[in-house]
């Protein structure tokens, strides 16, 4: 299929993440439904990536690596390889994000690359299965912790995990402004917290004497594909910075920069605090251990220390929360700008420079989420499952979308070119198929429910196609009115 242009020209030099008017469009430019606007810094792009990236996943996934592996230098390697193959894919996107700014993201590269069909399905799958499950398994992890501080009775975790669906949506509805200035405070705290256990690890925790094997005792399996999902999991999120390249004031290169100082700063950080893991807990301590940060602050402080990692936690949870809502309601307004039958979520509200509608409507998914968790909690390894096979289904189809692009559009002015073409992006391509057969073969009924849900998106583009019948242009407004105007 033929991919199509989407993009009108809203500020100078940039895209909005749209195709064309949307329905009820006819107010252009004013508070209730306008454009995009540049507003964000380098440095706000760099503190939303490290807020998406680093999450509760670092507290969690680094002794599931070790399970994997038989040696902590190799262990130490695969984290670092995890950087190395985030920073090719970040250059990949800083390409994509220079050359297509867009508050579409990946949405507006496949529908340009590949056509709308499979950049519908991405969008489909984003909002009903990667990105609202994200949150939802946030939110939980969050009242986890939170629940440890200060129970608030039987259904204490799922109230804890709607306050906080409902505490950032409320902010973010009040414009991008106050959710990055949020995003600024708790990713400080965060990468503080981070730091402080890595500091305490390696300087004041005493390590475990590492167990002799017994004589003739069997070596334990080691898988590291399944290693490499969890390392590449704990990494993802860094592509969602493409969402706000369309609000980024400057240079259009300034996206690339935001997404590669990204990218070195959290592989540092990760380096750093597995070997805090793994100097004081060992290898084969990292292995059984089921809260991994706990234990080491525990050895280094007592209970005081098990209490300090539920606060770094709980703040890690909230910070992806925010940072994961102001990029996923932004693909859900790039899909309403292009199909009549989602044209609510293409609004844009002017004064707080935000999509009101796709923020509300990914909210509400999010909270139906938190319900089903309260009926049956699916647990950290299912969400795995049920969303990994699709991600990387979608990387990989991203990208293939810039070689088609180079292809479709050679004169395209291209403020970053990825350095090493092809070489980089056929790299990026060939650990993004890996990961989605790893992903497959290590996983079971979770990846086949993700998949299942994917599928359903084929009949809803079909349906998503279809002509509307045109209505009176006053009926057509009132239907389609936006969030009233707030003053």
């Amino acid at each position: 299929m033929k991919a199509r242009e989407s993009g009108r020209i809203d500020v100078p030099g940039r895209e909005s993440g749209g195709g064309g008017a949307g329905p009820g469009g006819s107010a252009r430019g004013g508070p209730r439904d306008a454009e995009p606007v540049a507003t964000l810094s380098v440095t706000d792009a760099v503190i939303v990536t490290i807020g998406l990236v680093i999450g509760a996943g670092i507290f969690k996934a680094p002794s599931l690596v070790a399970a994997n592996v038989d040696s902590g230098a190799l262990m130490l390697g695969l984290w670092l390889a995890g950087g190395a193959i985030a920073l090719i894919g970040a250059l990949c996107y800083a390409e994509l994000a220079s050359t297509y700014p867009s508050t579409g993201g990946d949405y507006h590269y496949l529908k340009r690359a590949f056509g709308s069909g499979p950049s519908f399905l991405f969008a489909w799958a984003r909002m009903t299965v990667m990105h609202t499950g994200s949150i939802a398994l946030l939110a939980y992890v969050f009242g986890d912790y939170a629940s440890q501080l200060w129970p608030l009775g039987t259904y204490s975790v799922a109230i804890y995990a709607v306050l906080a669906v409902l505490a950032f949506t409320a902010v973010n509805l009040m414009g991008i402004r106050q959710g990055t200035g949020v995003q600024h405070l708790f990713t400080s705290l965060e990468v503080l917290g981070v730091i402080a256990i890595a500091v305490v690890g390696l300087s004041f925790a005493t390590p475990t004497p590492l167990p002799v094997p017994e004589p003739g005792a069997p070596a334990p399996t080691t898988t590291l594909g399944l290693a490499m999902v969890f390392v590449l999991l704990t990494y993802g999120g860094w592509n969602e910075s493409a969402y706000v390249s369309g609000e980024m004031r400057g240079s259009r290169s300034g996206i690339a920069r935001a997404l590669v100082i990204g990218i070195v700063l959290i592989t540092a950080l990760y380096l750093v605090v597995n070997w805090a893991y793994l100097h004081v807990l060992g290898l084969s301590g990292m292995a059984a251990s089921e809260a991994v940060a706990a234990d080491l602050m525990r050895q280094a402080l007592g209970e005081r220390g098990a209490v300090l990692v539920s606060l770094i936690v709980a703040v890690s949870a909230l910070t992806s929360i925010n940072a994961t809502m102001i990029t996923g309601a932004r693909c859900n307004y790039a899909l309403g700008r292009d199909f009549p039958l989602f044209g609510r979520l293409g609004r844009w509200h002017g004064r707080a420079n935000t999509p009101v509608n796709g923020l509300l409507l990914q909210s509400a998914i999010v909270l139906a989420l938190v319900g089903l968790g309260l009926l049956a909690r699916s647990g950290f390894s299912t969400m795995v499952e049920y969303t990994a096979p699709v991600f990387w289904l979608f990387f990989l189809l991203s990208g293939l979308a810039l070689f088609r692009l180079r292809a479709l559009d050679p004169q395209r002015e291209r403020p970053f070119r990825v350095p090493l073409y092809p070489l980089t992006p056929l790299l990026f391509c060939g650990s993004s198929a890996f990961m989605l057969w790893s992903s497959l073969s290590y996983t079971g009924t979770g990846a086949l429910v993700g998949v299942a849900v994917l599928l359903l998106g084929v009949p809803v583009y079909w349906l998503a196609r279809r002509p509307v019948r045109a209505l009176p242009a006053a009926a057509t407004g009132a239907a389609l009115q936006s969030v009233p105007e707030r003053r």
